[in-house]
């Protein structure tokens, strides 16, 4: 195969669960291929550079091959590598995560929802 869709290439290696979804997520800039936003019927090669998901959590992907079809999860493995850069990045992200919720003071009893409201207001969310 010389090319594929962008939005099928993300569904048949998992990256989402529907095609819908990961044509949603090119249209809104979730994914962008070589460092510029595309649109969804763009063909990918081998050899190009993905950026997906939304920040922290930004995967960069080469593409190896293309999948004939949605296959098992361990063949869709094969279609792609993870930069060592952004698997560094994704696992010091997920080590701040976690000392970020250790560092949370933990109530003895579960808050109310008025509670709930004012500790969501302080952190900003």
């Amino acid at each position: 195969m010389e090319g594929l869709r962008i939005d099928k290439w993300l569904w048949a290696t998992r990256f989402y669960k529907t095609r819908s979804l990961a044509a949603k997520a090119v249209s809104g800039g979730l994914v962008h291929l070589n460092e510029q936003r595309v649109k969804p019927a763009r063909a990918l090669k081998e050899g190009d550079l993905l950026s997906v998901g939304s920040q922290p959590d930004i995967r960069e992907i080469r593409v190896l091959g293309m999948p004939r079809r949605r296959g098992p999860a361990v063949e869709a493995v094969t279609f792609y590598e993870e930069t060592e850069q952004s698997v560094a990045r994704r696992e010091t992200n997920k080590e701040q995560r976690q000392l970020d919720r250790l560092s949370e003071p933990k109530p003895e009893v579960r808050p109310d929802k008025r509670s709930r409201r004012q500790l969501n207001q302080l952190r900003g969310r």
